[in-house]
């Protein structure tokens, strides 16, 4: 006989995966549905910030797709082990999860060299992302990031991705492309678009080339994939 199969719920969620499926049972508490509220809005927000898909980030966390979808529409309540796996394929704390709980705003604060170093869905070879803060409200995902782009890199100007996005230059130059329209930046020179526009680096002139990249998004912005 073969290795048994875990359960799978008819709401396609395995058993395994550690979550409760609210169903019409006793109501919970008032405290456990605005937890579950955070949560899904969250990782909807996270998900679509990163232009990811579903099953993108099923397959990242190592989680079902049923699982994934029924925590970001709230019908399903995360275990930690759950929210932890979640939190490594998106690349920020666990505690973001719960952001929308506190009427506080809290401080993110990062060190020197120690951002969290991430791919993102749209990473070219030679293109390095650094997450340098990890701050989301209720109505915005605000992303800072630092990119470096190696000596060994090729042009890419075909990026697109929801929100708007700010590009400050640090180190380096070249020519950026947005839209029908480029731009020769070098240190000291910034550059604000709407991530929609295909845009992206079209010459490296001198490598290595840092720039720091700003992206922010509403937490309700719909994008073209699901």
């Amino acid at each position: 006989m073969g290795d048994a199969k875990p359960a799978v719920t008819s709401t396609g969620v395995s058993a395994s995966e550690g979550a409760q499926v609210n169903g019409n049972g006793p109501a919970g508490s008032l405290l456990e549905e605005e937890i579950g509220q955070s949560i899904a809005s969250t990782l909807r927000a996270l998900r679509r910030d990163r232009n990811m898909t579903l099953q993108d980030v099923a397959d990242r966390a190592g989680l079902s797709l049923g699982m994934v979808s029924k925590i970001e529409n709230a019908q399903a309540s995360p275990s930690l082990r759950t929210l932890a796996q979640l939190s490594q394929a998106l690349a920020v704390p666990v505690p973001l999860f719960f952001r929308e709980l506190s009427d506080q705003e809290d401080a993110s604060f990062v060190r020197a060299g120690e951002g969290i170093e991430l791919a993102r869905p749209d990473s070219r070879h030679g293109y390095r992302y650094q997450l340098l803060a990890a701050q989301l409200g209720s109505r915005r995902v605000l992303q800072p990031y630092l990119v470096t782009i190696a000596r060994d890199a090729e042009p890419y100007p075909l990026f697109q991705h929801t929100g708007s996005e700010f590009i400050y230059v640090l180190e380096g130059s070249l020519t950026y492309r947005y839209g029908t329209t480029t731009y020769d930046l070098s240190p000291g020179d910034s550059l604000l678009i709407h991530g929609a526009v295909q845009h992206g680096p079209e010459t490296l002139i001198h490598l290595p080339i840092r720039l720091l990249s700003i992206t922010m998004t509403r937490s309700d912005e719909a994008i073209d994939r699901p």
